[in-house]
């Protein structure tokens, strides 16, 4: 575009005070104050500005097309930034999704205690002060068998938790196999070190034995400490001691042996024919004496940090101060109490049914979606496809296996697969899927049959937006 042309272009822009005269912003829902209308204003005009300057605004701005835009900015700001969205990922537990969804029973009373008054810290019985843990410490001695339990807020907190109060001041025995570093740049060695540990590496990264254990214990050593490897996995060439042989030594050592298990898989779960997840049940019962592992992965809850295991060293970690610093709120204890009770009559929470969702289920959604998109824009370009592909559990959970699943994979001759999903993360609600092999894929597995009708109406906005840049009207529609 010539410098004269951009030029004009950006003086045909109205002022602020106009446009806050025009008829088509006096009646905006809500009502909204005056400084909300003016910053939104300013948001539009800038990108506008921005438009022209780079040349993709090529005409004057139409009136209408400008209040539409001020409209829809308000609406965005009113909207707040933690918003839901529709996973299209394939990713079970993502992390950064917000990790497991949670039973309908969970939400609703989360809801009640947000809601009401609750007995939170008050026995209702003897009528005086009680301990929140309480609500859910006999539902862990039911389900798992363990003798005690505690929860804090997440279980990273529970980790250090329990180290500082099972090792300050002494080692702690760890394989170099298991400093593990996951999301956040969460690192296992400045855990360590914040807990007032510390940390003794015994082995290699490929490969610990027992006796590298042995060799390391000391008057020092407070403790042994096994991590659950969570996002990765070593193969080949490896050794690792077993979990039998570290309790055996435990005992004739007489210290404590802690397991951090990471996702937190309750139970086992009958037709989940997974392999390498740590089960909490089997860990207590050979003997670990303190176990740890979040609440809103494989178990299926709210964010918690769970700690199970021997009743005199739950007792110690909970007469710690920090214990309270990291306490769980009422709001995620009342989500944990009702996904364990959810355990206790039978069934497996919303997560565990992701994980076991079987291929003529999965197939039924892909070719309802794919027939959604069709019909939603039939003048588009989009070849859509059926496919098999692969999902992943995620959240750390079985490091290296993968689920078979079904996607609706979209391409366009005049877009790359960034531009689409740029485009389906600005819907509402927004929907996040993956690229893979130069296709934008919307995966199955976490895709709801609810929710399949929501992706179809972003496509067909999404689809709007993009008429102009296209030239042929025929939507491509392949199912393999």
């Amino acid at each position: 575009m010539k410098k004269k042309e951009t030029t004009n272009l950006l003086r045909s822009l109205p002022s602020v005070d106009d446009i806050l005269k025009w008829d088509g912003l006096k009646k905006i829902p809500g009502s909204p104050r005056r400084p909300i209308v003016v910053k939104a204003i300013r948001e539009v005009l800038a990108r506008e500005r921005e438009k022209i300057r780079k040349g993709e605004r090529k005409k004057t701005l139409e009136r209408a097309e400008l209040v539409s835009g001020v409209k829809k900015e308000i609406a965005a700001a009113g909207r707040g930034s933690l918003r839901r969205v529709i996973n299209g990922t394939g990713v079970v537990i993502h992390t950064n999704l917000g990790r497991a969804r949670i039973a309908p029973s969970a939400v609703e009373k989360i809801i009640e205690a947000a809601r009401d008054y609750t007995n939170l810290e008050f026995a209702l019985e003897p009528g005086g002060r009680g301990e929140r843990s309480d609500h859910v410490e006999g539902l862990f001695r039911e389900l798992v068998r363990a003798e005690a339990g505690l929860v804090v807020n997440n279980n990273a907190g529970a980790v250090l938790l329990v180290i500082n109060t099972l090792a300050e001041g002494r080692e702690v025995i760890v394989s170099r196999g298991e400093l593990i570093e996951i999301g956040g740049s969460f690192r296992l060695p400045e855990v360590m070190a914040k807990s007032g540990a510390v940390l003794k590496e015994v082995g290699t990264t490929n490969r610990t034995y027992i006796r590298d254990y042995a060799r390391a214990i000391n008057p020092q050593t407070g403790l042994l400490f096994r991590a659950h490897p969570s996002n990765y996995r070593i193969e080949g060439f490896t050794a690792q001691a077993s979990r039998a042989e570290l309790v055996t030594l435990s005992r004739e050592k007489e210290l404590p042996f802690f397991e951090d298990l990471g996702s937190g898989l309750l139970q086992p779960i009958p037709g989940l024919e997974l392999s390498g997840e740590p089960g909490v049940s089997l860990a207590l019962k050979q003997g670990v004496d303190v176990v740890s592992f979040s609440g809103d992965k494989l178990l299926g809850g709210p964010q918690a940090g769970i700690i199970l295991g021997r009743k005199d060293l739950l007792d110690r970690i909970r007469k710690n101060p920090l214990a309270r610093a990291l306490r769980i709120d009422k709001l995620s204890l009342a989500g944990l109490e009702a996904t364990l009770r959810i355990y206790r009559g039978g069934d497996v929470p919303p997560v565990i049914s992701a994980l076991q969702i079987p291929r003529a289920e999965l197939e039924g959604r892909a070719r309802k979606l794919s027939r959604g998109l069709q019909s939603a824009a039939p003048g588009a370009r989009f070849k859509i496809e059926v496919d098999e592909e692969e999902s992943a559990p995620g959240g750390g959970s079985f490091p290296g296996v993968k689920l078979p699943t079904l996607v609706v994979a979209l391409t366009h001759p005049a877009l790359n697969p960034v531009e689409i999903a740029a485009a389906f993360r600005a819907g509402e609600p927004p929907v996040i899927g993956r690229i893979q092999e130069d296709r934008f894929l919307l995966d199955l597995r976490t895709i709801s049959p609810e929710e399949i009708g929501e992706v179809a109406r972003v496509f067909s906005e999404l689809s709007k937006s993009f008429s102009s840049r296209t030239s042929k009207n025929a939507l491509l529609v392949t199912q393999r």
